[in-house]
């Protein structure tokens, strides 16, 4: 979530032919428009007791920088795995392969209200998702829909403060997500998880120089339990269980409004998942990951493209994540 960031420390750049930065845009909107027409949606849900779909990688360069105004943006990914692996991270047998695509549209306001030192906001986030899963070892099928969306009736962004020497940003925000996706109790595989979600994060963005920002986004998760679980479990209730994860980036501008970097994202489940009020062992989830993007700006149109690589999962499909964000202020 990004609002008109400014030069770091009113530093001047090269300025950039207008004509070449339409250019540019241009392309990017051509992107957009292709990749909405591909995909349908938010990640989804493939096993009988899992984490619901997280923010995992959907934001990374200068996350923490924002102003009072008004933002809609449109995040599209794509995620294929065709390997899933086990409570030891290892892969498990047969022929195995998930493909999630997304499209999550935010509508983002902050007013210049105070509040705490900073500015007071509000935000709602809807998901549509497709989920396409074929596995030898349980979830199989394909469903598509509306995901479930996030709520944000307060979040605070304070502005820019120099507590080390350099320009530092900062934003907490306090987020529920409701079971407003698409959920059947017979189906393997379901773009909703039927469950209530408290979701909390902390983002920051400092800036060691005029050109070189790192940023990061650490959420804390909490699920309440799902009564009408995936029918073969022939459980009461299921409860995904507490985790933490964590989205982190670091880019450089090389051009006028034009940054290249690395990001990356990290998911460790704290505790058990439930069935029957009973912690299921060997049930955490776990997974790593890294690769490069990219983030373009002209006016009040910001456009972002990330690659993500995941390593070191355990309890879920490890596999490639696309995603391109593009913003509008108003």
């Amino acid at each position: 979530m990004i609002w008109n960031c400014q030069s770091w420390g009113g530093h001047r750049t090269t300025c950039v032919k207008k004509s070449n930065r339409y250019k540019l845009l241009n392309v990017f909107l051509a992107f957009f428009a292709a990749a909405a027409v591909l995909t349908a949606t938010a990640e989804g849900y493939a096993q009988g007791v899992s984490l619901p779909p997280v923010n995992l990688g959907d934001t990374s360069f200068l996350d923490g920088i924002a102003f009072p105004g008004f933002v809609v943006q449109e995040t599209l990914s794509h995620f294929r795995a065709d390997q899933f692996r086990d409570a030891n991270g290892n892969d498990r047998p047969g022929s195995n392969r998930i493909t999630v695509n997304s499209a999550v549209t935010q509508l983002a306001w902050i007013s210049n209200f105070r509040l705490l030192g900073g500015f007071y906001g509000a935000e709602v986030l809807i998901p549509l998702a497709e989920v396409d899963a074929d596995t030898d070892f349980g979830p199989n099928g394909r469903e598509r829909g509306l995901g479930d969306m996030s709520l944000v009736p307060i979040f605070i962004q304070w502005p820019e403060h120099r507590p080390f020497g350099m320009p530092f940003y900062q934003r907490l925000n306090l987020l529920f997500k409701l079971p407003t996706g698409e959920y059947s109790d017979s189906s393997s595989v379901n773009v909703g998880s039927n469950i209530y979600s408290f979701n909390p994060y902390y983002a920051f963005t400092v800036l060691p120089t005029p050109k070189f920002e790192f940023s990061s986004r650490l959420y804390y998760l909490w699920n309440s339990e799902n009564d009408d679980p995936f029918f073969r479990l022939r459980a009461d209730d299921t409860q995904p269980g507490q985790a933490f994860h964590m989205n982190y980036a670091a880019s450089y501008e090389i051009w006028e409004n034009l940054r290249i970097g690395l990001a990356g994202y990290l998911l460790y489940q704290l505790t058990d998942d439930k069935v029957d009020g009973n912690d299921i062992d060997q049930s955490r989830e776990r997974v790593v990951s890294l690769g490069p993007g990219a983030r373009y700006k002209i006016d009040t149109w910001t456009m972002t493209f990330n690659s993500y690589f995941e390593t070191e999962a355990e309890n879920r499909p490890e596999g490639v994540k696309l995603v391109f964000r593009v913003s509008k202020v108003f």
